[in-house]
């Protein structure tokens, strides 16, 4: 396991330049990854504008996967967003799929592709894990290289077609084919005495670095502060690792690829992975140049995120004794174990998405013109 430090972005778009410690990228080679990328989007009761702005963002032959579990009672939200995607890539022509992810037919589609760790009885389960993981079996459907996941939820736009191509540029960086990014936000304004302050790090973020650090720092002996990204939502990986990477529930997600990467690939055997081991996992962290403003979940959401990440570290088998006491002590709890989704890389997935396409109320797929979008 390789983690980089932090890659910073001296021009957006440059000519070749080359030096000891620049590397210059070339606006084809990120053209050329990112029409092999698919970026899903989970969204849950947003802002309906704030989803069309970072659909309006994604740069154009890079198709988008939106997983929606919002509301379908009295104000049929998801209704809403599929008239706003539909009207997009009318006028676009822009590639989108999209599905509720509380279809009947995606249980039937798990269950024939013999992956029931999802499910609830009859019911999917819900979750933003839960949507990340149904994107990425349809991304693998589709066949592309690489997939990256954006929320729903960002202001500004300008952002997320950043987001898009520093994925893009750390992908043609990277030797191992079992790679990822990691979005590492330059500012994330907040409003304090009625006026924005750039802050450099989330509350949450902050914390569950130093934690990670201290994770790693007891495994090589060596103190370290080189993970910055540990609760990075905005993150990016090919195809080969997404399908051999389980998806941790609730909040701890995006926290739990460091702990299943470091679990797996920092020790001296094998694995479960042989080819993986062999070829190396690369993980990318890169500050991006655009601030980062998201709606604001409040204290709950805040507090449940800290507790979510800091479990993936108590509960993990390289975590040791005196680490586990000190998460205790910054919680004032032992923190819950969170159940954890299997890789999905024996998963049908060219099946499963035969299903929702014979099966689904929800599934649409909007491809290059408008009428050969399908309703199924």
């Amino acid at each position: 396991l390789k983690i980089w430090d932090i890659q910073r972005i001296i021009k957006l778009d440059t000519e070749d330049v080359e030096g000891i410690a620049i590397k210059s990228i070339r606006e084809s080679e990120i053209k050329e990854i990112v029409e092999k990328m698919a970026i899903i989007i989970p969204v849950k009761n947003e802002k309906i504008h704030l989803l069309e702005g970072v659909l309006r963002a994604i740069p154009y032959r890079c198709p988008v996967i939106v997983v929606s579990n919002s509301s379908r009672d009295s104000q049929d939200i998801f209704k809403t967003e599929v008239d706003v995607i539909s009207h997009f890539h009318n006028l676009t022509g822009h590639p989108l799929y999209v599905i509720h992810q509380k279809d009947p037919s995606l249980v039937a589609a798990f269950r024939e592709v013999e992956y029931p760790h999802i499910l609830d009885g009859n019911a999917l389960r819900d979750g933003k894990a839960e949507g990340m993981l149904i994107g990425t079996i349809i991304a693998k459907a589709l066949g592309v290289s690489y997939i990256g996941f954006i929320d729903a939820d960002n202001y500004i736009p300008g952002a997320v077609n950043e987001y898009v191509k520093d994925y893009a540029a750390c992908f043609s960086l990277a030797k191992s084919p079992y790679c990822m990014v990691r979005i590492h936000w330059r500012h994330k304004p907040k409003i304090m005495e009625e006026r924005l302050y750039f802050k450099k790090w989330g509350r949450v973020s902050e914390i569950t670095n130093k934690y990670i650090n201290a994770l790693l720092s007891s495994l090589t002996r060596f103190e370290t502060e080189i993970v910055k990204t540990g609760n990075a939502g905005e993150h990016a990986m090919s195809m080969k690792l997404a399908e051999i990477m389980p998806f941790s529930t609730g909040y701890s997600v995006e926290p739990y690829h460091y702990i299943y990467l470091l679990e797996e690939f920092s020790g001296d055997g094998e694995g479960k992975y042989p080819e993986a081991s062999t070829e190396g996992v690369e993980i990318y962290q890169i500050e991006t140049l655009n601030p980062h403003l998201h709606e604001e979940k409040g204290e709950e959401h805040v507090h449940g995120m800290l507790v979510d990440s800091l479990s993936t570290i108590y509960h993990s088998r390289i975590a040791n004794d005196e680490l586990r006491e000190k998460i205790v002590e910054e919680l004032g709890e032992i923190p819950e174990k969170r159940d954890v989704l299997p890789p999905i890389k024996d998963v049908d997935a060219r099946k499963f998405l035969e299903i929702l396409e014979n099966t689904s109320e929800t599934f649409l797929r909007f491809e290059k013109k408008v009428e050969e979008h399908e309703e199924v």
